[in-house]
């Protein structure tokens, strides 16, 4: 599989793929979410903190059960996903981190959803 190498449309800038990436190279590291991804009709929330060169995202997961995880996403699925109304995921253009994922995460496991 080809590396991902370009701007993602309205899921992921160019400048977010950069620091998914830089992030990527540092993993032990409690890196701030570059990017909120959210379903506008089926609850589902993603706080992404970093990609490999394939789209293997990692981040903090709320696919609206009442359990958020940290864990794994594929981007292209993401990329592919239509739900209710045709509707697809959407990047949240106003987020911005202003805390490590470990805070997000621990905030999402109190609440049992991620609030942010």
């Amino acid at each position: 599989m080809p590396a991902i190498t370009r701007s993602h449309g309205k899921l992921i800038t160019k400048a977010q793929w950069a620091q998914l990436r830089k992030n990527y190279e540092t993993p032990d590291a409690d890196h701030r979410p570059v990017l909120k991804l959210f379903t506008p009709t089926a609850q589902c929330t993603w706080l992404i903190q970093d990609s490999d060169d394939q789209g293997r995202m990692f981040g903090l997961c709320d696919l609206g059960l009442g359990y958020p995880e940290l864990g794994y996403v594929m981007l292209d699925q993401l990329e592919t996903f239509t739900g209710p109304f045709g509707l697809g995921v959407e990047r949240d253009r106003f987020f911005e981190a202003d805390r490590p994922m470990s805070v997000y995460a621990a905030e999402a496991s109190a609440a049992g959803r991620i609030d942010a």
